[in-house]
């Protein structure tokens, strides 16, 4: 009787693992992608702060995404691994019955388009993020590369092999976060991949960067184009974001998104952000670290008023 116990058992644990992979496979790890891919709004905000209590409050957050700041905060890999396992919440998982998290953990490297990217990127997609946020890409080599250091070489006569996938396979930490067997073939660039996992986020700060939108919006694999309004603002020779000619330049940007139809990306606050979702903008921080704040809070309900969430 014991025998025939234990096998049951064993044959009823597979089947509920079966069912399991079966239903995780289902909705999409990456939320943020989840929702553009549907045509909506994604909210979320710039995280400095590594700490497990603000891991904790993100993952409880309300928010879609948190892009984790290690351009202007220190480059910390185990800080980094530190602050995703505080992200995970093991009664959101339990209740949602599948692996994907409420907040999607993106992190923006300090490499700038111009610099070796390679490394920190490995590092980050490595440790589990979900995407990489590239800062100051001006031209279509620098996006090239950005996407091609976000996804693994692909395989032989693959429909997708280009742009060549740069990044090294040892990806340990990442399979134990993300909690699946097929890493490697879910773990690529969305929408180049339309079963990918992964962002490639190219940020325009520069002059230069703007006047070669077309070019790079052309190249394969990013999934959003995410406007820096202070950097630009300062490389163009402006105090203020809110200068004219950086809002033309803005604009410009804009409109080479929507009409290439790649989901386009910028900070906002309480005052701004019903604005952007009006212009088509669909993927935008509505704050800054620590936790929300009033303001915070408050640009997050009138961004999803306004997108319809």
């Amino acid at each position: 009787m014991r025998k025939f116990t234990a096998l049951t058992s064993f044959a009823l644990l597979v089947a509920l693992i079966g069912t399991a992979s079966a239903q995780q496979s289902v909705p999409r790890l990456n939320k943020a992608i989840e929702l553009l891919e549907n045509g909506q709004v994604a909210f979320g905000l710039l995280a400095f702060d590594y700490s497990l209590n603000n891991a904790r409050s993100m993952a409880n957050s309300g928010l879609d995404f948190i892009i984790i700041d290690m351009e202007h905060a220190p480059f910390d890999i185990e800080r980094l691994r530190q602050f995703l396992l505080g992200m995970t919440d093991k009664r959101k998982i339990l209740e949602k019955g599948n692996l994907q998290p409420d907040v999607v953990p993106l992190v923006r490297i300090p490499a700038a388009g111009g610099e070796d990217v390679m490394f920190q990127a490995k590092q980050v997609l490595d440790v589990g993020a979900f995407g990489v946020m590239y800062p100051s890409v001006s031209t279509r080599a620098q996006a090239e590369k950005s996407v091609g250091a976000t996804r693994y070489p692909q395989l032989n006569g693959a429909e997708d092999f280009e742009p060549v996938g740069l990044r090294g396979r040892n990806p340990s930490n990442a399979v134990w976060y993300w909690g699946i067997g097929d890493y490697h073939s879910r773990a690529d660039v969305w929408p180049l991949d339309p079963n990918g996992e992964l962002l490639a986020i190219i940020q325009i700060e520069t002059p230069e960067g703007v006047k070669n939108i077309d070019e790079i919006i052309a190249v394969p694999g990013i999934g959003v184009i995410f406007i820096g309004p202070s950097d630009l603002s300062t490389s163009m020779g402006y105090a203020s974001p809110s200068a004219p000619e950086v809002e033309a330049a803005i604009q410009k940007v804009l409109r080479a998104c929507l009409d290439n139809g790649v989901p386009c990306a910028i900070t906002t606050g309480q005052g701004s952000v019903q604005r952007r979702i009006e212009q088509g903008f669909r993927f935008v921080t509505v704050g800054l670290d620590g936790g929300l704040s009033t303001s915070t809070s408050e640009a997050l309900r009138r961004g999803r008023a306004a997108a319809g969430r």
